[in-house]
């Protein structure tokens, strides 16, 4: 099923989305994907400028993923308003928005339903034998960082992605680089499973005090909105600190970032230095491209806690190198390991 919002098409089915794109296929244009999780910012609107830069054609999903969550997550308090969504697409240049109810076929508890499109398919996994159970992983990128924490982040995402990619049969992928270990796996499982789509990673979009664009900064309250401006001030102290040779070891920048952090009142999930493209251990910063990676809890002005994520590349040239050149640098470097 389809509708027009603001003269913007909106797919809700899978096989109304397939045949939109490959009738633009057929018709010789390029498509361009940009996934979200909806309640946009302009950190989503620049991937689809920079999407409509490459290719034709530009279709944004908007779908809240639930196998990324764990039960005790945010899942049911994640921000959503797709109406606002549409508009905000509309008004980019969006050429048409995927916007399914759901992803995952589960079967209702008693058992009813056949397991196919007939069944209640509501998102959560069902342990009924007939729901869905069929999942991608990336297993060792996966591991570090957030996987740490949250275990079965990566499998819902890689899941999420590849059930996208067939649905959508895009040319390029765009992504945003503030979730780099995502832009990572996501890189290795096309590489991995002959993906003909270019994947683009583009640089982290922040707000004009420094805190990275996230739908969920709408969920922080002033005060740990205020707090939460720590991680950034401890990535660019990282940054200046390393350029000028102050400070050598990994462990002695993690050590002061997380000082920065907590001190702020953030409640530090992880403050790690991996290598950039492979994200395996460093033990110097004067060789390599470095990730710092940050996620940390602040206070939620409703219930519970928001976890930001953050991260920055040292010793990078101008810390500005993103997008298809890093993203093939980062590919070259995955052939020799």
């Amino acid at each position: 099923m389809s509708v027009e919002d603001h003269k913007l098409p909106v797919f809700t089915t899978a096989a109304d989305m397939r045949a939109w794109v490959r009738k633009q296929k057929k018709s010789g244009r390029k498509v361009a994907l940009v996934p979200t999780m909806g309640y946009l910012h302009e950190g989503h609107l620049s991937l689809v400028k920079a999407a409509k830069e490459k290719a034709d054609v530009v279709v944004a999903s908007i779908y809240v993923n639930p196998t990324q969550f764990a039960a005790h997550e945010d899942f049911d308090v994640y921000p959503r308003n797709p109406a606002d969504d549409r508009v905000k697409l509309a008004a980019a240049g969006c050429h048409a928005v995927f916007e399914p109810e759901s992803l995952y076929v589960a079967v209702p508890p008693s058992g009813g339903g056949d397991g196919g499109e007939s069944s209640n398919v509501v998102g959560r996994e069902s342990n009924h034998p007939d729901s869905h159970e069929t999942f991608v992983t990336v297993e060792r990128l996966q591991r570090p960082l957030c996987g740490g924490s949250r275990p079965h982040f990566f499998r819902g995402v890689c899941t999420v992605v590849t059930k996208l990619f067939h649905i959508c049969e895009p040319d390029v992928a765009v992504f945003g680089r503030k979730d780099y270990q995502q832009w990572r796996v996501i890189c290795r499982m096309v590489r991995d499973l002959d993906f003909p789509i270019e994947v683009v990673g583009l640089p982290i979009c922040r707000e004009p005090d420094g805190l990275a664009m996230s739908s969920r900064n709408a969920r922080l309250s002033a005060e740990s909105r205020d707090r939460a401006l720590s991680i950034s001030r401890g990535l660019r102290w990282a940054e200046q600190a390393v350029a000028e040779g102050a400070v050598t070891r990994p462990d002695e920048v993690a050590a002061h970032v997380r000082e920065m952090i907590e001190g702020a009142g953030g409640k530090v999930d992880y403050v790690e230095l991996l290598h950039a493209h492979n994200l395996g251990p460093v033990n110097d910063l004067t060789s390599q491209p470095v990730l710092l990676a940050v996620a940390a809890h602040f206070p939620a002005r409703d219930r519970g806690t928001v976890r930001l994520i953050d991260n920055t590349v040292l010793n990078e040239i101008g810390n500005t190198q993103q997008g298809r050149g890093e993203q093939e640098e980062g590919q070259q470097q995955d052939q020799q390991e």
